[in-house]
């Protein structure tokens, strides 16, 4: 089983207000917890009002939120005004609305364990967390006290086999499935990765060797140390070697780096990346038109409308100047919206061990904010246990170097 995580490798985003610079501190409710203003005619892309009533139900969420090193207090900012859409439109949880109990990591692994024992101690009946540089403090004392977790993305194979109380809205396998259905496609016996050399990426491409084996063909990685400047030398190589496919997987400095050293020794063949390589930095970065044609995969749709008018509408309505162009941001309205999603229906008293049941028991249902990728949390899932969304997201990004439309696709053969 391939367990690369593309889409959280340069995601680093824990308890507290985001304004806090200590951190490691509780914050409840969040904001978003206040009465919203929804629309109360049909409410067009938000639906009609159906607001929440009666004692609250806690939920927690963990976020690397605002560090020297990162920002990712959009995540935050996101799931209040996401709550505040639940809370208003969806009914809340089970007729109760949800309270959402904060914490910031700082990105210290020391903080993200106090956040997990704050979460644990604050009584919330489940822990959603986006991206994180810290996840596995945060999750192991949530798993040891029974309190579930969900992810937009995750990539420990400990998290990813947990059949108790862990989920994963996002496929871990996304990155190999990319580059694999391409060179498929192309009739290619070999994919180059050229791979930011650090631990997540390397291991996760390594363990998807076995994989690119059993489809016939050959996967090579060329790894590139983070802050290279110029890969020309390596690229060189890679041209020299005939690399089949090109895939490209880091974030968009070391994207930028890449591009232009294909561009310089003039490899013209087909090109895949991850969604963090393309940004507006590398859109300004590279010539014109040189992103054309770059396959990309992505477990969000960004940089287009259609499959985001209601996160848009989200963002718009109960948030305050969200950027809904940033993928982090995108995956915390995954994971909120997709949560609340999976627990339709849920009755009587809402407790952790009544959320990981209705879960684990949920139809097939479609992932909000997702591009029409569908979701199931049975624990059936070949990427692994928890893993709740078996496809992905692929687009071919256009002469400015953006994405026109996302293709929903399920795993490719041997993934």
């Amino acid at each position: 089983m391939a367990i690369a995580l593309a889409w959280a490798l340069v995601g680093a985003g824990a308890c507290g207000d985001s304004t806090d610079d200590e951190g490691g501190e509780a914050d409840e409710p969040a904001a978003g917890n206040e009465e919203p203003t929804g629309d109360d005619g049909d409410g067009g892309v938000l639906g009609p009002v159906d607001r929440a009533e009666g004692e609250p139900v806690r939920v927690g969420l963990v976020s690397d939120g605002s560090s020297a090193s990162v920002d990712q207090s959009i995540e935050l900012d996101v799931a209040a005004a996401t709550v505040a859409y639940v809370n208003e439109h969806r009914g809340g949880m089970g007729g109760r609305p949800v309270e959402l109990t904060t914490c910031e990591t700082k990105l210290d692994p020391a903080l993200a364990t106090d956040c997990a024992n704050q979460m644990v101690e604050a009584g919330v009946v489940a822990v959603l967390m986006g991206s994180s540089g810290v996840v596995e403090n945060v999750w192991q004392p949530l798993h040891d006290a029974g309190v579930p977790t969900v992810f937009f993305a995750a990539s420990a194979e400990t998290m990813l086999t947990d059949d108790r109380s862990t989920f994963v809205l996002s496929n871990p396998d996304g990155a190999t499935q990319l580059p694999l259905g391409v060179a498929e496609d192309e009739g290619a016996d070999e994919v180059t990765a050229v791979v930011i050399d650090v631990p997540p990426a390397i291991e996760g491409l390594e363990a998807a060797v076995p994989t690119f084996a059993d489809a016939g063909i050959e996967l090579e990685l060329v790894r590139v140390p983070l802050g290279t400047a110029d890969m020309t030398p390596q690229m060189s190589e890679v041209v020299d070697d005939d690399p089949g496919v090109v895939h490209v997987l880091g974030n968009d400095a070391f994207c930028i780096s890449a591009f232009q050293a294909l561009q310089t020794v003039g490899y013209d063949g087909p090109l895949t990346a991850v969604t963090q390589c393309i940004t507006d930095a590398t859109r300004t970065g590279l010539p014109a038109g040189s992103l054309e044609g770059i396959v990309v995969g992505s477990p969000v749709p960004v940089g287009v409308d259609e499959g985001t008018e209601l996160y848009r509408a989200v963002a718009d309505t109960f948030g305050d100047g969200i950027d809904t162009s940033r993928i982090t941001g995108a995956g915390a309205f995954v994971v909120v919206a997709g949560f609340v999603a999976g627990l339709e229906g849920i009755e009587g008293d809402v407790t952790s061990e009544s959320v990981v049941a209705a879960l684990r028991s949920m139809p097939e249902t479609e992932l909000p904010g997702a591009g029409g990728l569908r979701f199931r949390c049975d624990g059936e899932s070949a990427a692994g246990a928890a893993v709740c969304t078996p496809g992905s997201l692929v687009t071919t990004l256009d002469a400015e170097g953006r994405p026109s439309s996302y293709e929903a696709v399920e795993p490719a053969a041997g993934g």
